[in-house]
C-alpha cells in the first residue's frame, strides 16, 4: 500500500514538473512559434514566381507504351529520319535503340511515334508493353516531336511506400501510425509554408526555424504522447535548432557559398527572382537535422527516466553520469549514420571526383564539396551539444519530482 501511495505521489510530483517545465520554455516558444508562422505566412506565391522559365514553351509530358525496340548503332544517322540507323552485325559496342511508342495522352493519342534512347535507358531493358513518359515539343507550323522523359513509376512507388507503411504499423502499431500521421504533417509545413515562403524572399533562418519548430511540435507529441519525457525531449531539440541556425547562419556567410552550384540552382534562381539561393543553403542546414535530433533527444530522455526508474542513479550527479556514458554511445553512432548517409546521397558525386583524379584539399575548396560537408558538421555539432543539454535538463526535471516526494515514505516503500 505504501508502495502504491509513493508511485502515486511521485507521478503526481512528474506530471507538476512537466507542467512547471511547459509553463516556463515551451509555451512561450509555441506562441513564438504561430506567431512567426502568422507574419512569415506567404503571400501570392504565383506572381513570385516567372513561369515562362520553368515551363519551357510548347513542351509537355504524355505517357506511352512501348510497342517494339529496335536496336540500333549510335555513331550512325539516317539524314532523312534524323535517328540511327539500324546496327551492322560488326557494329562497335556503342548500342542505342528506336522505341517504337504508342502514345496514350494528348492530343495525339493512339497514334505511333519512333522514340530514340541511348544506351544508359538501354542498360535498363526497355521491353514491348512497358510505359515510359515522353516529353511532346510543338513548334508553331510544323509537327510535334517526341523525345524519352523518364520512366514511368508510379506503381512500383506505391507499392514500395505501402510496404513501408505496412512494416511500420504491423511493428511499431498505433506509434507507428502516429509517426506517419506526424510525417505528413511535416510534409504540410514544409509544402505549404517553408517553400513558398523561401520563394518571396522572406529571411532563411526565421523560416527554416519556425517551420521546424512547427514540426518538431506537432511530431514529438503526436508520436509520442504528452509526457514529461517528451517536453524533455523536445527542449533539447529546440535547443539543438536554434543552435544550428545560429550556426547555419554564420557558416554561410563565412564560407561564403553561393548555393549556386549546378545548372538547376541557377534555374531555380531565375524562376524565383524575389529569392536568394544562399536561403536555400541556410535554411537547408536547419531541416536537415530535424530527424536526428529528434532521434537523440528522444533517447536521451528516455535513457535519464529508465535509469532513474531502475535506481540506477542515487543523486542527480551520479544520474547524470550514467545517463550521459549512453549519451556518447549514441553520438559515436550517430556521426557515423550522418557521414555515411551523406556518402551514399551524394556517391555520384564522389565517383565523378574521383574519375576527375583532382587533389582532396581543391575538392574539399569546391563549394560542390564544401557545402554537404558545412550543412553536416553544423549539424553534427547542433547534435552533439544538445546531448548534454537534454541529460541536463532531464536529470533536473527527475530530481526535482524525487525531492518533493516525502523522504520518509520513500525510505519506508524501499524496505
Amino acid at each position: 500500500m505504501r508502495r502504491d501511495r509513493t508511485h502515486h505521489q511521485r507521478d503526481r510530483a512528474t506530471r507538476r514538473s512537466a507542467r512547471m517545465l511547459l509553463a516556463a520554455t515551451l509555451v512561450p516558444v509555441a506562441l513564438l512559434t504561430v506567431l512567426g508562422l502568422i507574419t512569415l505566412w506567404p503571400h501570392d506565391v504565383d506572381h513570385q514566381i516567372r513561369k515562362d522559365v520553368v515551363r519551357t514553351g510548347g513542351t509537355t509530358f504524355v505517357p506511352g507504351t512501348i510497342q517494339s525496340v529496335r536496336p540500333v548503332s549510335c555513331g550512325e544517322t539516317d539524314a532523312s529520319a534524323g535517328s540511327p540507323q539500324a546496327a551492322d552485325a560488326g557494329a562497335p559496342d556503342d548500342h542505342c535503340a528506336v522505341l517504337r511508342m504508342g502514345v496514350d495522352g494528348g492530343p495525339e493519342r493512339g497514334t505511333l511515334v519512333d522514340v530514340t534512347v541511348d544506351a544508359v535507358v538501354l542498360a535498363l531493358s526497355p521491353h514491348p508493353g512497358q510505359r515510359l513518359q515522353l516529353a511532346r515539343a510543338q513548334i508553331p507550323g510544323e509537327q510535334p516531336a517526341y523525345q524519352f522523359a523518364d520512366f514511368e513509376r508510379d506503381r512500383p512507388l506505391a507499392l514500395i511506400a505501402a510496404l513501408f507503411v505496412l512494416v511500420v504499423v504491423l511493428v511499431a502499431r498505433w506509434r507507428g501510425l502516429l509517426a506517419l500521421l506526424g510525417l505528413g504533417v511535416a510534409g504540410a509545413v514544409l509544402v505549404l509554408f517553408v517553400f513558398p515562403a523561401l520563394i518571396t524572399g522572406a529571411q532563411p533562418v526565421l523560416v527554416g526555424l519556425v517551420g521546424s519548430l512547427a514540426i518538431m511540435y506537432v511530431v514529438l507529441y503526436c508520436t509520442h504522447g504528452f509526457s514529461v519525457r517528451t517536453s524533455t525531449a523536445l527542449l533539447g531539440t529546440v535547443f539543438g535548432l536554434a543552435l544550428a541556425a545560429l550556426l547555419g547562419w554564420g557558416a554561410t556567410r563565412w564560407t561564403h557559398l553561393t548555393g549556386a552550384v549546378s545548372d538547376d540552382d541557377y534555374l531555380l534562381g531565375q524562376a524565383a527572382p524575389h529569392m536568394h539561393l544562399t536561403a536555400v543553403v541556410m535554411c537547408g542546414m536547419i531541416i536537415a537535422g530535424l530527424g536526428v535530433l529528434n532521434d537523440v533527444t528522444i533517447t536521451q530522455a528516455s535513457a535519464v527516466w529508465e535509469l532513474a526508474e531502475a535506481g540506477a542513479g542515487d543523486n542527480p550527479r551520479s544520474l547524470y553520469r550514467r545517463a550521459i556514458r549512453i549519451g556518447r554511445d549514441h553520438i559515436a553512432s550517430t556521426i557515423y549514420t550522418i557521414a555515411f548517409a551523406w556518402a551514399g546521397a551524394s556517391l555520384g558525386t564522389l565517383l565523378l571526383i574521383s574519375v576527375y583524379d583532382r587533389p582532396l584539399l581543391d575538392v574539399a575548396r569546391s563549394e560542390l564539396i564544401a557545402a554537404e560537408l558545412v550543412s553536416t558538421l553544423v549539424g553534427s555539432i547542433a547534435l552533439v551539444l544538445s546531448v548534454p543539454v537534454t541529460t541536463a535538463v532531464a536529470v533536473a526535471v527527475v530530481s526535482q519530482a524525487r525531492e518533493r516526494t516525502t523522504p520518509r515514505t520513500v525510505a519506508t516503500a524501499d524496505i
